[in-house]
């Protein structure tokens, strides 16, 4: 049997909402399992990634055959890893989900797609990547005793999302550990209202509302000095006429939302940048992805 897998990109938090907001997006993951006699990982990309059983798709895989109580002698995993690692843009989530639904598949699909969307969402911790990277789209969603509730919503086609790349990583355990443990009831109450906003805003197509609504005060603020330039490349972004710009995910990717007829944008933002500095910086105009993780399955 092979399993043949790919998984979206995603951008969680999409300003305030921490930990409960995401989106997909067309860049992709594509992994490919084959059950065989010890462990064998292959880069199909040549991007660095473990190749024993430290590897997070194995140990995904491995991790849903004990809970099932099936034995796993051993698995072969081809990874194409477009999306990058320790970006903000989902790629542990990507690993999980490919773990998941491919290990699944292996077992003859035992769990449902909601027990993996269940399961993915406990293994990562929040729901607000591994979501809407099974279900595409933009995902509004919490967990409750190990359980996801969530509301999936399409982005609409006139949306393009720009993302920034920075040459330089930033783990997600740095980015928490920058959070402050307490917030006044003040923070709480601004997040809430523009974390609601976001959501029905990009369902809507209020593109207007998106400036306010991607403010926050929960975690953005601590996480700006882990990036350096990150303040002065979104401002631009906005002056060059996005409707928003954030912080993706933990960072260090900042993601900004442009519309369709705004057809200048990544190229004087590039220009900009580069001037300033910032020439290893990547820069993708992604299109928003309402597919979600797809897999082809050949006896």
């Amino acid at each position: 049997m092979k399993v043949d897998l790919r998984v979206p990109a995603t951008s969680a938090n999409i300003g305030a909402g921490f930990d409960s907001l995401g989106l997909a997006v067309q860049l992709y993951n594509r992994v490919i399992l084959e059950p065989r006699d010890g462990v064998e990982v292959i880069s199909l990309d040549g991007t660095r990634v473990p190749q024993d059983e430290n590897n997070l798709i194995y140990k995904t895989v491995k991790y849903l055959f004990d809970i099932c109580g099936k034995p796993l002698p051993g698995l072969r995993i081809q990874q194409e890893n477009a999306i990058p690692m320790a970006r903000g843009l989902g790629s542990s989530s990507a690993c999980i989900v490919a773990g998941l639904m491919g290990g699944n598949a292996l077992m003859g699909s035992p769990l449902s797609r909601e027990d993996i969307i269940h399961m993915a969402a406990t293994m990562e911790g929040h729901p607000d990547n591994s979501t809407p990277a099974i279900l595409g789209g933009q995902v509004t969603a919490a967990i409750e005793n190990g359980r996801v509730f969530y509301c999936r919503q399409q982005l609409r086609d006139d949306l393009r999302f720009a993302a920034i790349i920075p040459d330089f990583e930033l783990k997600t355990s740095a980015a928490r550990a920058a959070l402050p443990k307490e917030i006044t009831r003040g923070d709480g109450v601004f997040n809430l209202s523009r974390a609601a906003l976001m959501a029905m805003s990009l369902s809507g197509g209020a593109y207007g509302n998106l400036r306010v609504a991607a403010q926050d005060r929960l975690h953005q603020p601590y996480r700006l000095d882990l990036i350096p330039g990150a303040k002065p490349v979104m401002d631009c972004a906005l002056e060059f006429g996005a409707y928003c710009a954030y912080i993706s995910g933990a960072g260090s990717t900042l993601m900004a939302i442009v519309g369709t007829e705004n057809t200048g944008f990544t190229q004087r933002l590039r220009c900009w940048m580069d001037g300033q500095g910032y020439q290893g910086w990547r820069l993708h105009l992604l299109e928003p992805d309402n597919t979600g993780a797809r897999m082809t399955v050949e006896e």
